[in-house]
């Protein structure tokens, strides 16, 4: 079932009927579905990078536009982008905003153990199934903010991750239908008090502490699923890389991980699937800089501190 969420999208997209299914261009980023394309002056193209960020105590959405870092600058969406929304036309440059999570979802559900050599190195079976966990949205942190190490842990880690968002209200979604629900994609990292998980036997605070669900730096909706599935992630720790792999390297894919979980449960726009991370996880101590880059997407970069 696919239903529309306010604000309404037209009336030939509405409710649970049949949506608009277009041929997946491998390689190429291609115009988002209907219900989250923007309402553009005649000969500009889609933006493709979606930003929320404050400026002057004022939080807006924005779409990125530009290819130098040092020369990006925010075109202010008019309304919220997962509907039809118009540009302003008023620019601000990144440089002078402050970077937020690119959405607030009402739920992370991360999937565990789905890249078989970090199973491996964690001496773990490789599920047959997908292995679904949530973090609370009070985990969640943006670009530049502090990752504060929790005091009932000794031994936190970093997860590099490609965090799915959902781009419209969904329940049990068709395999051939997941590329209707994507929003698009952003960097993510599982923060993971290690100590506990082992300890605990369940994840909820080992992995669902406050600052434990750093996302950004935007939702990049230009890329398509068979992109996606094929992707470089990245992390590193002051500079030193820690983890390298391919999002190809999923045990399950993304659209068996979104298949699974709307079986259980309805999606919201902005709800956000962790995919798993590949091997290379490893700990993190107060002063650390660690930056989670994915191919296509961008960088994420985030400072440990200790919680006060």
């Amino acid at each position: 079932m696919l239903a529309a969420r306010p604000p309404a999208p037209p009336p030939d997209d509405a409710g649970p009927g049949p949506v608009s299914l277009e041929p997946s261009r491998v390689g190429r980023r291609t115009r988002r579905p209907a219900h989250v394309r923007t309402v553009l002056s005649e000969g500009r193209p889609d933006p493709v990078r979606i930003a929320r960020f404050s400026i002057d105590g004022n939080v807006a959405f924005g779409a990125v536009e530009g290819d130098k870092p040092d020369e990006l600058v925010l075109d202010i969406i008019k309304g919220i982008p997962f509907a039809d929304f118009q540009l302003s036309g008023t620019k601000v440059p990144l440089s002078k905003v402050r970077l937020l999570p690119p959405v607030l979802p009402n739920k992370v559900v991360a999937y565990g153990r789905n890249y078989a050599d970090h199973a491996k190195e964690l001496g773990n079976e490789v599920p047959d199934v997908p292995f679904a966990f949530f973090k609370p949205s009070t985990s969640v942190i943006g670009p530049g903010d502090e990752i504060q190490y929790p005091s009932f842990s000794a031994d936190v880690h970093h997860e590099a991750e490609l965090a799915v968002v959902i781009g419209r209200m969904c329940r049990e979604v068709p395999r051939e239908r997941v590329k209707d629900v994507i929003f698009g994609y952003t960097c993510a990292n599982d923060i993971t008090a290690r100590d506990v998980q082992k300890r605990e036997k369940q994840w909820a605070r080992a992995k669902g502490f406050d600052t434990s669900c750093p996302l950004g730096p935007w939702v990049e909706t230009g890329l398509d699923l068979g992109t996606a599935a094929d992707l470089t992630i990245q992390l590193t720790v002051n500079g030193e890389q820690r983890q390298l792999g391919r999002t190809s390297e999923m045990i399950h894919p993304i659209e068996d991980l979104i298949v699974n979980i709307s079986e259980a449960m309805t999606l919201l726009p902005g709800d956000v699937i962790l995919t798993g991370t590949p091997a290379g996880v490893g700990p993190l101590t107060v002063g650390d800089e660690v930056a989670v880059t994915i191919e296509g997407i961008g960088t994420l970069t985030n400072k440990v501190v200790k919680r006060g």
